[in-house]
């Protein structure tokens, strides 16, 4: 068998893989299963209960429903009488957050809710969620003004808000629950990718952010709630909670200048500088 090179190739095999994490060299009459060992990024942040290190090479950032119909003053939940100011408030620090972040190379996954548009993913029970009445704009129905469908996967219901246009280089992930881990490939996704540490991001706290983010502890996954790129439309009560649950069970709660703070002494791509 050929000897592995200093590049981390083999002479005679080819890569097999669609993660640089998570490959293996190949050919006719060989298998290489070792997988390749990325350099390590560890940063230190101050979250609101310990300094917490972490490998920023194992970890990416999910950034939950920031969608018109959650968060845009003409999609669906301001149709139906929420106020939604509070969910715009991590707009501008995810603009900040997320250019560093992509300059480190940390995957940045786009987690959206988006039916099918004959909403056959969809039981009962989570149709009666938003429309307890059976009347009334739920799930997939036309919204009343603009007549696009409520997150209706591709449509401008289900589109990210203009002021945070993904990246090219971005994943996006539909999901039709409010936890991203259920009947989903976002697991699939991360650990083709070798990651081990979650930031979170987006709305509504209480809900589709808190429910993935505890399975993601479920899974095994570190877990780091970035409080002021997170928000909520429910009582304020509500945020307080999640903030509680999450320090006390599933994880730690960070605000997005201590991550910044960690990145500003890192020069951008270092790893494939290293």
């Amino acid at each position: 068998m050929a000897v592995r090179t200093d590049a981390g190739e083999e002479a005679g095999l080819h890569p097999l893989g669609t993660s640089a994490s998570n490959r293996w060299m190949v050919s006719q009459a060989h298998a290489d299963l070792v997988r390749p060992r990325l350099p390590a990024l560890p940063i230190a942040v101050e979250t609101r209960s310990k300094s917490v290190r972490f490998d920023l090479a194992r970890s990416a950032i999910i950034v939950i429903d920031m969608q018109n119909d959650f968060c845009h003053p003409e999609g669906w939940l301001a149709s139906i009488g929420v106020d939604v100011t509070s969910a715009r408030a991590p707009i501008a620090p995810l603009q900040r957050l997320l250019p560093v972040l992509r300059n480190q190379r940390v995957p940045v996954i786009w987690l959206n809710w988006g039916n099918r548009p004959d909403r056959l993913n969809l039981s009962p029970a989570l149709l009666h969620v938003y429309k307890p009445s059976g009347v009334g704009t739920g799930l997939g129905d036309p919204l009343p003004g603009s007549g696009a469908h409520v997150l209706e996967h591709g449509s401008w219901s289900a589109g990210i808000v203009d002021e945070l246009a993904p990246a090219a280089s971005d994943i996006h992930v539909a999901k039709y629950r409010m936890s991203g881990f259920q009947d989903t490939e976002l697991d699939s996704i991360l650990r083709n990718l070798g990651v081990t540490t979650l930031l979170f991001a987006g709305v509504n706290a209480d809900q589709c952010v808190l429910c993935t983010l505890q399975d993601a502890n479920f899974r095994g996954y570190d877990c780091l709630l970035i409080a002021d790129c997170t928000a909520t439309t429910s009582p304020s009560y509500c945020m307080a909670a999640t903030l509680y649950n999450v320090q006390q069970c599933f994880g730690f709660v960070v605000d997005s200048p201590a991550i910044g703070v960690a990145l500003a002494g890192l020069a951008p791509d270092r790893r494939e500088a290293t």
